[in-house]
């Protein structure tokens, strides 16, 4: 039997590992999936480092505490980490998806959508998927954290390791910028802004 660094059996960590965190692989996904812009590729690679790097920091995970938080906080920092990088490189262009773009027959490969982009942008709609999307990483990860992943303001300021009141302040402003985004959308719906 192997023994880790706070002598535990590595069996232990590996049952944690199976019966806390892996449960959390689809609210994980559903996450990075938002924040990549609906990218599954980027989305499974994130959920993929995310249980990596949790697996090699299991022995610093309490068991029975909230798995589902340790592990955004996890992903919300590789995602940053990626961003930071990304930012900070000239933008590359994949020649191997244009050429395979080019070879396709007309449309076919243009035509294509995901189901599971499908199953979101319908349960939201193109203009509220499209809206979140636009709004800045900050702002984005609040109410993706908030209202589409249901964690409370204390929740949300662990993971994105920020006072409460940043938290409310980011989500207040979010849901404004939310609210002018799809004002006029609203309005074409039978809506009226009765303040």
């Amino acid at each position: 039997m192997l023994v880790m660094a706070n002598d535990k059996p590595h069996t232990d960590y590996e049952k944690v590992f199976e019966d806390e965190l892996l449960p959390q692989i689809d609210a994980l996904f559903t996450f990075a999936y938002h924040l990549t812009n609906y990218r599954e590729e980027d989305a499974n690679d994130l959920v993929q480092e995310t249980y990596f790097k949790a697996y090699k920091a299991i022995d610093r995970y309490h068991q029975g505490t909230n798995a589902k938080a340790w592990l955004f906080r996890i992903l919300k920092n590789i995602f940053i980490n990626q961003y930071r990088k990304r930012s900070n490189q000239p933008q590359r262009v994949d020649y191997e998806e244009i050429i395979h773009y080019h070879d396709e027959e007309t449309g076919t490969y243009a035509s294509y959508l995901d189901l599971r982009q499908e199953m979101f942008q319908n349960m939201m709609g193109d203009e509220v998927t499209n809206a979140i999307n636009s709004l800045p990483i900050a702002f984005r990860v609040v109410i993706l954290l908030c209202d589409i992943e249901g964690f409370t303001y204390e929740e949300i300021s662990k993971i994105l390791d920020i006072p409460i009141g940043t938290v409310r302040s980011r989500l207040h402003r979010a849901r404004n910028l939310l609210k002018e985004k799809l004002k006029e959308y609203a309005e074409s719906l039978g809506y009226e802004d009765k303040r």
